[in-house]
């Protein structure tokens, strides 16, 4: 049964910084990539950024590129999303997925979490 569970979410003021994390369980088999999503009220969901495991390739969304990071810790199924001068606009529910089977900005995944919020004032 894979589960992937989010956590690391709050609030913050403009300009601060937060880290979320994905854990992932329950793999038969090593996973190849995760990605991170966000949806906004009223918004669209959107994806944030992308890691490859096999060549440790990573992508961005244009509206988040050098703010932030996404990172997975060696030796645990844990993948991290650092999050650096965050705006209003970076508000929302981030959830990540894994288990690609197309395009990963278009949300071609098997497996998602439930999310945790993100709130910028």
């Amino acid at each position: 049964h894979v589960q992937l569970v989010e956590s690391g979410g709050g609030s913050v003021q403009a300009g601060g910084s937060l880290r979320l994390s994905c854990e992932t369980s329950g793999y038969s088999a090593v996973r190849d990539s995760v990605a991170w999503f966000r949806q906004g009220e009223g918004k669209e969901r959107e994806g944030v950024a992308f890691v490859y495991f096999g060549g440790g390739r990573t992508y961005y969304a244009d509206s988040v590129k050098g703010r932030f990071t996404i990172s997975q810790e060696k030796g645990k199924n844990t993948v991290y999303l650092r999050m650096n001068s965050l705006k209003p606009d970076d508000s929302g529910t981030y959830i990540c997925a894994s288990d690609l089977y197309g395009t990963w900005y278009k949300g071609h995944f098997n497996y998602w979490g439930r999310g945790t919020q993100v709130t910028v004032s």
